[in-house]
């Protein structure tokens, strides 16, 4: 077993690309609406919103234009108590991405509007790691941030060494993107960035894809029996030396009704979590990112794994229930419902 220690008491850095987020308004096509709601939000940004609102000191690293929409970004971060002093300016341009919301057979679509974004150019150099580092319990990256371009994937591992020299944990949410790059990029850039990794989160698709792990589970059949995927558990955890390895499980029925669990191994025990239920769905974008909010959460405050797999399941049920990226839910909401309150009664 991996005996690298979880890191506690200290804040927890995220690094990712924050955008606007264009929604059509009513489960619209892109070809029938005349209006967008505009959001922010970004793989990185989601989890760190999700941690602040659980109590966690936690700041977001990016880089955003000298602009008044970047500084609305920022206000709007900022408002939830997130810390922001690692964002730094410079660019021309905020990324966008434009999202039709699918409903029962439909497919939900996403158009990325991001090259040439202040974060696609960013290099080697213009972020101070050591300094950012230095006062940091916990990193967190997903595999979206190395895919945005080639500097993005050099300042990733960049962030992952600094994070080594000052005894950092780190997680990456594995999050396989096919918009933004093809399986054999992907696993030749995140397969050596592993090697930094202490918590490896993601689904079937995502191990397969950036990794080359596949389950014996027949996922597109719905199957999520637990069994099929320890033999990969333990092969990725021995590969790369992962403290926990973790996996969401999703059914998905339809756009809007899904089931949900997730299951846990920290190189000796399997953890399975309960199953949710999640019709209708409200919003499922940002699900899988306040899945890995709420497990970051977990292992630093929960006394084992399984407790920390059912707050985190909880949580991102409860995601799939709010509108936007943000996972707007506070500890005790989470604790509710993994603690079997389903009810949806009004709360007097």
């Amino acid at each position: 077993m991996n005996t690298r220690a979880i890191t506690k008491n200290k804040k927890v850095v995220t690094f990712g690309e924050v955008m606007l987020r264009l929604t059509t308004p009513n489960f619209q096509r892109f070809s029938q609406t005349n209006e967008f709601i505009a959001t922010y939000g970004g793989s990185e940004a989601n989890v760190a919103i999700s941690l602040v609102n659980f109590g966690i000191s936690t700041e977001f690293v990016t880089r955003l234009p000298e602009n008044a929409m970047a500084q609305a970004c920022v206000n709007s971060l900022q408002a939830y108590g997130l810390g922001t002093d690692g964002i730094i300016y410079g660019g021309k341009r905020m990324g966008l991405y434009f999202l039709e919301s699918g409903a029962a057979f439909r497919n939900s679509n996403v158009v990325y509007d991001r090259e040439g974004s202040s974060f696609a150019t960013l290099r080697p150099g213009m972020i101070d790691w050591e300094k950012i580092l230095s006062d940091a319990g916990w990193f967190h990256w997903s595999g979206i941030t190395p895919a945005i371009s080639d500097k993005a994937a050099e300042l990733t591992k960049l962030a992952c060494e600094a994070a080594k020299r000052h005894g950092v944990t780190v997680s990456v949410d594995l999050n396989f993107r096919k918009k933004l790059w093809t399986k054999e990029k992907a696993q030749s850039i995140m397969k050596p960035l592993m090697q930094y990794v202490d918590v490896c989160i993601g689904n079937e698709e995502d191990a397969e894809l950036c990794l080359g792990f596949k389950p014996e589970a027949n996922v597109e059949a719905g199957e999520t029996n637990a069994e099929g995927y320890k033999g990969i558990f333990k092969a990725m955890a021995k590969e790369f030396g992962f403290k926990y390895v973790v996996s969401t499980l999703r059914e998905s029925f339809s756009a809007t009704h899904n089931g949900w669990k997730a299951m846990i191994y920290n190189g000796e025990e399997f953890y399975e979590s309960k199953r949710y239920d999640i019709n209708p769905i409200i919003d499922r974008v940002g699900g899988g990112d306040s899945f890995s909010g709420g497990i970051i959460h977990g292992l630093l405050t929960k006394p084992n794994q399984g407790a920390a797999l059912e707050f985190a399941v909880a949580a991102s049920a409860l995601k799939h229930t709010i509108n936007g990226d943000f996972n707007l839910v506070s500890v005790d909401e989470v604790e509710a419902l993994a603690g079997g309150d389903a009810s949806g009664r009004v709360q007097r």
